[in-house]
This record gives C-alpha cells, sequence and structure tokens, in this order.
C-alpha cells in the first residue's frame, strides 16, 4: 500500500475514534466542563498530535520523515497559536448570546465540526491555486504583512462587538431567528414555522468567524508547507489544531482578559511569516525550525508579558504597547 495513502487511513481512524472518544468517555450532553476536565482534553488531543507527528516521521523513513515531522509540529504549532486568539472571540459571541454554561460543549462542537469543513475547502482550493500559480504565494506573504502590521496596532480583540459585526448582520437578514429561550434546542416550530434559536445563531457565528480566521491562517500555513503535493500535512495540521479548540475554550474562557498582549504575539508571527514568504522570491529559504522558535518565542514572551503586566498593574496608556 502507498504510504501516503496508509497515513490518510491512519489519520481519518484516528479523527473518528478520537471524537468517539471526546464524546463518549471525556464529554457528556449538557455537562459543564470542569477546569481539570478541560485540561484532560486539551491534554489528550495534543499528545494524539504528538503521536500522529511521530507517525509520520517513522512512516516516511525515507529521509523525509523527520522534515516533514518537523513541518507538521511547526504548522500545528502556528495554527494552535493563532486559535488561541479565536478563543476569546468566542468567549465574547458567548457572553453576548447568553448562552448557558451547559450549552457550550454542544454548540462549540457543532461550531467547530463546520469550521473544520470550512477549511478543507479552503485548504483544498489554496493547494490547487499554488500547484498552477505559485505566485500566488506572495500575494499571501503580502496580505499577511499587511494583517500582521494592523492586528499589532488595533486595539484588544475584548473590544469586538459581536452586534455589530457583519457576520450577525448576514444572520439576521436570511434566517428566520427568534429570541426565545431555546432550552438546549438549535431549531423550535411555533404556529407551523420552524426559527433558528440562539443557539443556532452562535454556532453560525462561530463556524463563520473561524472561516474569516481561516483567511489567516492558511495562508501562514503555507509559509511552513509550501509544497502543494504535501496536503495531507496541512489538513492533519490545521485538523488536529482545530479538534483542540473546544477543550481549549473551556481552558482558557476564564482568562480572556489576563492575555492582552498576546494579540501583539500573534501579530509579530504573521509579520514574521509574511516577510518570509517574500523574501523567497530572492532565493532567501528560512529553515522550518526557524519559523518553529520563532512562534514558540513570540507566543510565550507575549503570554508572559501581559501577566507581568497584569502583576505590576501599569496603566495601559503607559504600557508602550497600543
Amino acid at each position: 500500500m502507498d504510504k501516503t495513502l496508509l497515513i490518510y487511513i491512519v489519520f481519518c481512524a484516528v479523527i473518528i475514534v478520537a471524537l468517539v472518544a471526546d464524546l463518549g468517555l471525556l464529554s457528556r450532553k449538557n455537562q459543564v466542563v470542569s477546569i481539570k476536565m478541560a485540561l484532560i482534553q486539551t491534554g489528550f488531543w495534543v499528545c494524539l498530535s504528538v503521536c500522529f507527528c511521530a507517525f509520520i516521521a517513522y512512516e516516511n523513513n525515507n529521509g523525509n520523515g523527520h522534515a516533514d515531522a518537523i513541518s507538521f509540529i511547526s504548522a500545528y504549532l502556528l495554527e494552535w497559536s493563532l486559535s488561541i486568539d479565536n478563543i476569546f472571540i468566542f468567549v465574547i459571541i458567548f457572553s453576548f448570546f447568553k448562552v448557558k454554561p451547559h450549552n457550550y460543549s454542544r454548540v462549540l462542537l457543532v461550531g467547530i465540526l463546520m469550521a473544520i469543513l470550512f477549511r478543507i475547502i479552503f485548504i483544498t482550493v489554496g493547494t490547487t491555486l499554488v500547484a498552477k500559480f505559485y505566485w500566488i504565494m506572495y500575494v499571501f506573504g503580502a496580505f499577511l504583512v499587511y494583517t500582521g502590521i494592523k492586528m499589532f496596532l488595533q486595539k484588544a480583540a475584548e473590544e469586538f462587538d459581536p452586534g455589530e459585526s457583519s457576520v450577525y448582520r448576514l444572520i439576521k437578514k436570511f434566517m428566520r431567528t427568534t429570541d426565545e429561550e431555546p432550552h438546549g434546542k438549535f431549531i423550535i416550530t411555533r404556529n407551523n414555522r420552524s426559527y433558528f434559536t440562539k443557539l443556532a445563531m452562535v454556532v453560525v457565528m462561530l463556524g463563520l468567524t473561524d472561516l474569516l480566521f481561516a483567511l489567516d491562517s492558511i495562508p501562514a500555513v503555507f509559509s511552513i508547507i509550501p509544497d502543494p503535493t504535501k496536503k495531507l500535512l496541512i489538513y492533519s495540521s490545521n485538523i488536529f489544531a482545530v479538534l483542540g479548540l473546544r477543550s481549549l475554550f473551556f481552558l482558557l474562557r476564564g482568562a480572556a482578559g489576563k492575555f492582552e498582549y498576546l494579540q501583539q504575539g500573534i501579530a509579530v508571527v504573521l509579520l514574521f511569516i509574511g516577510v518570509k514568504m517574500l523574501i523567497a522570491y530572492f532565493h532567501v529559504i528560512l529553515p522550518v525550525w526557524v519559523s518553529m522558535l520563532v512562534i514558540v518565542v513570540c507566543i510565550t514572551s507575549s503570554v508572559l508579558y501581559s501577566v507581568y503586566h497584569k502583576r505590576i498593574g501599569i496603566p495601559e496608556d503607559e504600557a508602550g504597547l497600543p
């Protein structure tokens, strides 16, 4: 059997088994997930990703195995760090719609599965375009430089207002909705007419919001894995990172206001990746491990600085950062 086909089969099998385990053993319907359970679930998905990375290295033992494994783990870390920014937006969306804690898990699951579908479509289109028109990589690079600068200078994500977002306006325009208490339902029927509840609106907002974030993350992952023939590495790193979003949400939702400079750390990562893609035009190719180091250093530094900044109580207008 072809090794690539084998890895695809193993990847699909692992995802199916992991989802069954996560839903059947680690999660229960209408259960409020504790910090301890969220930590276990996060560890579960991280360990699963590391094991799959080891499997890639073992199967591709023809000299490219270690390189593929490093590419996978670097892309995974990139997507995982970008996902942290999603978490804080998710917290705001749940608060805006006044979703009850025992409904968080189900809503997140459906929203994340929708996000995975969108990302698969994005990656498929992206790899096809890159294979035919490699110059698109430079367009991606310029877009990431612009996004990185804009993100670094803009105000914190806590000021995001779901009610003023274009996604919310689209939902209200094209979906028949109700503000009635959903009691755990996504659709309710009144007078022979079906209405989408607040939970359904949250699911759509989570999926479409992640789609907007994918406009950054998908081009970024091409800087780690520029070879369009290595779709599996791009698919798997993205999907593993997104599947860990639900447990990461429960782990970080109480810390939404504690990492106020994480956004700047992510912005620097995007800026670096954009520049890396652009300088490839001049045949300057940076090793993948350099990207992995920059991602780890930037995210860790921004988190530590945020914690330090909170601890010493420096007023925001004296901190020297936007």
